[in-house]
């Protein structure tokens, strides 16, 4: 199973603090530890949330808003994509990981879609149900 692995964004983050030689160096033997399992596909740190834009949908509207946003626990400051067996896995692998930032931090994890969900859905909307 895929899964995105999301460093969630904190008041450090936000700022623009990059992490110090200690924390990139903890970070990237762990980093090293997932290529060397196999389960690493993708990863990268985002900069702050006022670098960004957010494109709101409504009907056939499109608005564009700056950053930055509100909400700092809302945000993700980066991203890992993995592959492994289980969101078990994946939890055991998150609970290694240094932490991210200076300060307390959250790490969610949530499983892709694959095409057998997909595939699955639209045969159930195909039987009516």
């Amino acid at each position: 199973m895929r899964v995105m692995v999301l460093v969630k964004a904190t008041p450090s983050s936000e700022s623009g603090v990059l992490p110090d030689r200690q924390r990139l160096a903890e970070m990237g033997r762990y980093n090293e530890a997932l290529v060397k399992a196999g389960i690493l596909l993708a990863g990268a740190g985002l900069q702050p949330s006022a670098r960004g834009v957010r494109v709101r949908f409504s009907g056939s509207a499109r608005s564009v808003s700056d950053g930055p946003f509100p909400h700092t626990g809302e945000l993700v400051a980066g991203f890992w994509l993995w592959q492994v067996r289980s969101l078990e896995e994946a939890i055991e692998w998150v609970r290694r990981c240094p932490n991210p930032m200076p300060e307390d931090s959250e790490i969610e994890i949530r499983p892709l879609y694959e095409d057998e969900d997909l595939e699955r859905a639209l045969a159930v909307e195909g039987d009516g149900g």
